[in-house]
């Protein structure tokens, strides 16, 4: 089995950056990583990460004790392996600047858009959690500071993006925009092996996920929809499936088959997942696994963000699944 190095070097020539910067990222998105994996793992025999800060984050949401945890492992990790200029992070308002000059410029080049820990909500109970990445190049000249510009890119421009996630094994998937891969850890030598290789969404799939909670705030077509996919006709009905993890849910249905759902609702009509954080890293790995991924009616990565933490209705999985949900968009308007 290869490890993650191994793989990375074998496949160099995929990447069209450095293969130094390239390790450098993975060493530090492993080292938090497994930080976190073994934090999680001591969930229920300490009460030092267990439940709420106290704090309500920038997403006007209750931060719990281990989403700080991961958001410090990542920005303390990833600024001490000297390859990223700016972080920026679904628990913090405003970009972190790495200043990490050479003489009048910035060495560094490469920017992170993280969220630390997402489905946070499940930590107490031991369902699957998980963190999802996201890299560029950054656009400004090395010898400016960084502008908001440099993070406010199109999710079609990135050079990296990934998730771990900690469940019943902890698991590391990414693309360079060269297939997805798969890498599970073996926490007794603390390596990751690759154990998933050129994951791919079935081009049809019998699952949907969906919080069924918010079907009062659902649009009729949402609604139509749904009806659709729990009627007795052809290869339907689909199963319903829905952890409350993006993470979880995503890899799931990219291995099994799928469509994932959070559409807009009457209490968050433009969508309730972070574009940059979530949505297009997502996005990315869906389409580098032959899915597709919308907000209903326009390809995500094409979608030019406005603000760091805006939101946007999202659709990702199977694309005859996907292309499926947007007629009913678009015969409803």
């Amino acid at each position: 089995m290869y490890t993650l190095g191994e793989f990375i070097i074998k496949n160099r020539d995929n990447f069209l950056y450095s293969i130094e910067s390239l390790l450098r990222l993975f060493s530090s998105i492993k080292l938090a990583s497994k930080a976190i994996h073994k934090e999680v793992n001591k969930v229920g025999l300490t009460e030092e990460l267990i439940g709420s800060s106290g704090i309500t984050n920038i997403q006007g949401e209750n931060q719990q004790k281990l989403d700080n945890f991961a958001h410090k492992a990542f920005i303390e990790s990833f600024k001490s392996r000297n390859v990223v200029c700016g972080i920026a992070s679904e628990e913090s308002e405003d970009f972190i600047v790495i200043k990490e000059k050479k003489e009048n410029f910035y060495q560094n080049q490469y920017i992170v858009l993280i969220d630390p820990l997402d489905g946070s909500s499940n930590i107490d109970v031991n369902v699957s959690i998980g963190t999802i990445f996201s890299v560029y190049l950054r656009k400004s000249s090395v010898k400016m500071d960084l502008t908001i510009s440099d993070f406010l890119q199109k999710g079609k421009k990135q050079i990296l993006a990934g998730y771990i996630i900690y469940g019943s094994s902890t698991i590391l998937v990414f693309t360079i925009g060269k297939g997805v891969h798969g890498f599970t850890l073996d926490p007794s030598v603390g390596t990751f092996y690759l154990s998933h290789p050129n994951l791919h969404f079935p081009k049809v799939g019998n699952i949907y996920s969906i919080n069924h909670g918010n079907y009062a705030n659902f649009s009729s077509e949402i609604k139509k929809f749904i009806r659709y996919c729990q009627e007795k006709k052809e290869n339907r009905p689909y199963t319903a499936r829905y952890i409350g993890s993006l993470v979880g849910d995503f890899h799931r249905n990219m291995i099994k088959g799928g469509i994932y759902i959070y559409p807009k609702t009457d209490s968050s009509p433009n969508g309730k997942l972070r574009l940059l954080y979530e949505c297009n890293p997502i996005a990315f790995l869906t389409e580098q696994a032959g899915g597709k991924a919308s907000d209903g009616e326009n390809r995500i990565l094409d979608i030019k963000p406005i603000k760091l933490h805006q939101r946007t209705p999202f659709v990702c999985g199977s694309v005859e699944m996907v292309s499926k949900f947007e007629e009913f968009i678009a015969n409803y308007k």
